[in-house]
């Protein structure tokens, strides 16, 4: 399994509160990826972002041992994003600053598949072959929309309000994730990304950028793309490959 990422600030913002991790070394032999965008502004989002993405990844880091299967990872990644949480809600009531927050996006393989967890609107997409799906459901108010009928995917990626998420870590101190397994065969890809990324490229645009540049170079690529878009957002993507020649995960 290959793993890298990317983050630009695009160009409008003044900061870029994206923040990404990414780990192919652990001691017990699996990967790791996430990807958080933080909110509430200058004087929260890039603190709470960079806070979650460093507490998920040390939970990782003190609780991964050798031979854990996707079942096992799905409740070490609760147990991650719980910590992640708690330790942004710690610090915003410590600075009293209570709106900062953050999503999360994060991917752990291991040798029977790949546990994929999120809250807000940061998403995973699982990519084969010639095909693009997304693997996480966003907790927003333009995704209550179109599951209601309300809005199409395309009205919802030009909403007024499609900043509005219904699920982050740090409001509260206590939050739910979701959790996705996916089997990964031999040229399989999957990943994680920031709004600032889909907002601007359709899925078969992610899906062209991926299929056609070198995985090294890939993040970088399709933050070139959402960049000749405007990129009114910051920008964030880790790819996680199973080369050609692989072995089924």
């Amino acid at each position: 399994m290959m793993i890298y990422g990317a983050t630009d600030i695009g160009m409008v913002r003044r900061e870029n509160q994206d923040s990404y991790a990414i780990r192919a070394d652990f001691p017990s032999g699996h990967k790791a990826g996430v990807v958080c965008d933080g909110m509430g502004g200058p004087a929260g989002g890039q603190l709470a972002s960079s806070i979650a993405v460093r507490a998920y990844m040390d939970c990782l880091s003190r609780r991964l041992q050798p031979g854990m299967d996707v079942s096992e990872l799905r409740k070490l990644s609760r147990e991650a994003v719980s910590e992640a949480n708690y330790a942004v809600w710690s610090e915003a009531q410590r600075i009293g600053y209570q709106s900062m927050g953050t999503t999360l996006v994060s991917a752990v393989a291991c040798t029977s598949g790949v546990l994929v967890s999120n809250v807000g609107d940061s998403r995973a997409y699982f990519l084969h072959g010639h095909r693009i799906f997304r693997v996480t459901r966003d907790h927003s108010l333009v995704q209550d929309m179109i599951e209601r009928g309300e809005l199409t995917e395309d009205e919802a990626r030009v909403h007024p309000k499609r900043n509005l998420i219904t699920r982050a870590l740090g409001p509260d101190s206590a939050v739910d994730c979701d959790n996705y397994a996916c089997q990964m065969g031999p040229g399989d890809a999957l990943l994680l990304c920031t709004d600032g990324l889909v907002n601007t490229l359709t899925d078969p645009e992610i899906l062209s950028v991926v299929r056609e540049t070198a995985p090294e170079a890939c993040p970088a690529e399709l933050i070139r793309a959402a960049r000749g878009r405007g990129a009114p957002d910051n920008v964030t993507a880790v790819l996680m490959l199973n080369p050609e020649r692989g072995d089924p995960l």
